[in-house]
C-alpha cells in the first residue's frame, strides 16, 4: 500500500503515528530538491545572459563567470542528492510498511521462551552462564 500512497502502509498496519514520520521526510526531501532546482535555473539563466553579453543580472558583483559555473554545478548536485535521498526515503516508506506487515502476523506467546541462566559447577566451583531455550507443544 505504501508504493502507491505514502504512509499507506502504515495506516494499513494501524501504526498511525508512522505517518507524519513519513511524510515529514518526503516533504523535506522534495523541499530542498526544488530549491536547488529554483536556485540552479537562476544561476544558469544569468551565467546564459552573460553569455549573450548582457551585464544585468541579479548576481552582478557577487560572481563572476567561473563562479556562476561553479555554483551551477554546486546546485545540480545537490538537486541530484535530494532526488537520490528523497528516492531512497520513499523506498524505506515500502520496506518499513512491509517489514512490519509481516512482523505484525509473527506469533509471539508463551510456549517458546529463551532465559539466560547462571549455574555453578560443584566440581571446580565456577559460574557458568548459558542460554535456555524452552518449546512448549500441547
Amino acid at each position: 500500500y505504501s508504493a502507491i500512497l505514502p504512509g499507506l502502509g502504515q495506516a494499513y498496519n494501524k501504526k498511525y503515528w508512522k505517518i507524519p514520520i513519513v511524510y515529514i521526510a518526503l516533504g523535506t526531501g522534495i523541499y530542498f530538491y526544488v530549491d536547488n532546482n529554483n536556485g540552479y535555473n537562476r544561476l544558469r539563466d544569468a551565467y546564459k545572459r552573460r553569455l549573450a553579453g548582457f551585464q544585468d543580472d541579479e548576481f552582478q558583483g557577487r560572481f563572476t563567470d567561473d563562479g556562476l559555473r561553479e555554483a551551477q554545478k554546486s546546485l545540480r548536485r545537490n538537486k541530484e542528492l535530494s532526488l537520490l535521498i528523497t528516492v531512497g526515503l520513499y523506498a524505506l516508506n515500502i520496506i518499513q510498511a512491509n517489514v512490519d506487515a509481516h512482523l505484525l502476523q509473527y506469533n509471539i506467546d508463551e510456549d517458546l521462551s529463551l532465559k539466560p541462566h547462571y549455574k555453578i559447577n560443584e566440581l571446580d566451583n565456577k559460574g557458568r552462564v548459558g542460554l535456555t531455550l524452552s518449546l512448549n507443544l500441547d
